[in-house]
């Protein structure tokens, strides 16, 4: 019985697929303008920094949270807020994870967060915009851009709820921010990917 309910749950999920995604977009000027929350459970921060050379450190920042306000016809009055948990740091390694909270690096007691406020997004292309904002880690606050990519924006095919999708990438020197064990051995330069969904608020 158990098997059959699987199948069935399976058919039905293959067979609304088409008709979710042809309700999608793909083109940034027919996203639904309006107030938008993070959806946690599928947005991530992932960052790499060379390891003396010989090898990448790659972790994430898998708790993050944050708002959006928009007008595809107006860019001028997006308004993006995002703030990282940087207690949640992750790189399947403990003892690592110990040494990146500790004050060297991110000093996680003292600073459990970080936080991005976007200030102007300027399209580049057709799917494309560069974000400034601010970044603030570690109690600095530095001015950032964002280079993104819209992915799509449509209903949900799960929950049916109206969701967007961008990715983003940027790299920060984390002596900037205060962040400067082994520098320069380990490297100073941290490329951030981000990806994110947000859902509309209703």
């Amino acid at each position: 019985m158990r098997h059959s309910t699987l199948i069935l749950g399976l058919s039905a999920a293959l067979y609304l697929a088409p008709a979710a995604q042809a309700q999608t977009t793909r083109a940034p000027a027919e996203v639904k303008a309006g107030a938008y929350k993070l959806d946690a459970s599928h947005s991530k921060v992932t960052w790499a920094v060379t390891h003396f050379g010989f090898s990448s450190y790659v972790g994430q920042f898998p708790d993050v949270n944050g708002t959006l306000k928009l007008d595809p016809k107006d860019l001028g009055v997006v308004d993006l807020q995002v703030t990282i948990d940087t207690t949640k740091i992750g790189t399947l390694n403990a003892t690592l994870d110990k040494n990146l909270k500790a004050p060297g690096f991110l000093d996680t007691v003292k600073f459990p967060t970080a936080s991005f406020k976007a200030t102007k997004v300027t399209r580049t292309g057709d799917t494309t915009a560069d974000i400034l904002g601010n970044l603030t880690l570690k109690d600095v606050t530095k001015p950032v851009t964002l280079k993104a990519v819209f992915n799509q924006a449509g209903p949900n095919p799960l929950d049916k709820v109206y969701s967007l999708g961008f990715a983003a990438t940027t790299t920060i020197k984390r002596s900037d921010f205060g962040v400067s064990a082994y520098v320069p051995a380990i490297g100073d330069n941290v490329t951030l990917t981000i990806d994110v969904e947000f859902k509309a608020v209703p």
